[in-house]
């Protein structure tokens, strides 16, 4: 089958959850023999064009504009419409399995592929679709009621508000052939927000190739000084929404029973990197958490072997959180929030923790169960490699989506 897949951000300019599960979704897909592109955006002219990467032929479209207009140029964005068009009308493909479109290629872009494909496929990888941003509303973090009404969006986007922009999206998926969620709480979002019929498939991950060498191991400790430490990871992108300041409330905590802890951070020294270092130091534990910078996906593999538990603490609607299963494939447990796709994923008191990150005493008292219980660590370790090896495997998630293709 001829499959494209269309994705805002992509690498080898874009390392996010989604960019990277597309990647490795459309990469297994080429290695069963399936005829793959990939439809990508850029913000720099000399990055556009059509480019190989890692075997995949990828076109990247230039697209970039204020911000602010989002809740506009989302919809239809005059910059990537007509490339989008364009290509779709030369490759006539069989499928065109559409992932997160929701800033540059835009939600017109479902409307050109159902004219140019025989089958449209939508997977949903967050609540972009019903909200303007993350979920994480006061009555959502108090009552996991994912329900919004007009108001809602109206009080988020103030002046961004666009009062026909849900519409507009809801015609645009009308189109769509068969739509699916990464996580039960993602299509629970949707329907009781307006958007029904979906179905639910996780996301995958090639367990088998999550190992890594002691000596690399052993060279990353070195680098960092991690040696004779018990080591929290925290990964991803660094915002106040993924917890980054409950994670360093947690860390103040901890220290007072394992006061050799280290809160291991990689992500891109940024504006908010520098303000959780500064966090850090008010809150007393400046020297207890060591800042990475940004990590390539290699590396970020010897990052999680590297450490003794895995922190996801995100205070939205997380639609799966790619971390978790990149945690229990290299056999660590994770202390997950209790918002969003995590508790689908991790099961508490088999795998990890389940937590809620408002309440930072809470994940520190169950780190350090797990610091000074070593048999109980390591047992969540096995059981949370087992449980991806057997629940979230890509090759399943990629044969339930050939059928759907067919």
């Amino acid at each position: 089958m001829k499959i494209v897949f269309l994705q805002d951000d992509f690498p080898p300019y874009s390392f996010g959850g989604a960019g990277i599960s597309t990647y490795e979704f459309a990469s297994r897909m080429k290695e069963k023999g399936h005829d793959v592109y990939v439809i990508t955006t850029c913000r720099e002219k000399k990055d556009s064009g059509k480019k190989e990467y890692n075997g995949l032929t990828v076109f990247h479209i230039q697209s970039d504009y204020y911000a602010p207009l989002r809740s506009f140029v989302s919809l239809y964005n005059w910059q990537t419409i007509p490339v989008i068009k364009k290509i779709l009308k030369m490759l006539s493909p069989d499928v065109v399995h559409v992932q997160n479109i929701h800033f540059y290629l835009s939600y017109y872009a479902i409307r050109i592929a159902n004219k140019y494909a025989r089958r449209v496929v939508f997977t949903v990888r967050d609540t972009m679709s019903i909200s303007y941003g993350k979920l994480q509303t006061k009555r959502y973090l108090e009552t996991r009621n994912p329900v919004l009404y007009w108001y809602n969006n109206l009080l988020h986007a103030r002046k961004r508000w666009n009062p026909v922009r849900n519409l507009f999206i809801r015609w645009c998926l009308s189109c769509v052939d068969f739509r699916s969620a990464i996580s039960a709480s993602v299509k629970h979002a949707l329907e009781v927000n307006g958007i029904s019929d979906v179905s639910v498939i996780y996301n995958g991950i090639v367990a088998k190739d999550w190992h890594i060498e002691q000596s690399r191991i052993d060279a990353f400790k070195s680098t960092y000084q991690l040696k004779n430490k018990h080591i929290l990871f925290f990964n991803g992108r660094l915002s106040a929404p993924k917890g980054g300041a409950c994670a360093i409330d947690a860390l103040a905590h901890i220290v007072k029973k394992v006061p050799d802890t280290i809160l291991l951070v990689a992500g891109s020294i940024d504006t908010y990197a520098e303000a959780m270092r500064t966090y850090a130091k008010t809150c007393g534990v400046e020297g207890n958490i060591i800042f990475t910078g940004w990590l390539n996906r290699d590396e970020i593999m010897v990052a999680y072997f590297v450490s003794d538990i895995v922190l996801m603490l995100s205070l939205y609607l997380d639609a799966f959180g790619r971390v978790n299963i990149e945690a229990m494939a290299s056999g660590k447990p994770v202390i997950g929030t209790c918002f969003g796709g995590t508790p689908e994923i991790v099961v508490n008191d088999v795998t990890g923790y389940i937590v809620n990150p408002l309440y930072p005493i809470e994940v520190a008292e169950k780190a350090i169960d797990l610091f000074l219980d070593k048999e109980k660590r390591e047992a969540f370790g096995v059981a949370g490699r087992m449980r991806v090896e057997k629940y979230f495997s890509l090759d399943d998630k990629i044969e339930e989506y050939i059928r759907l293709y067919q």
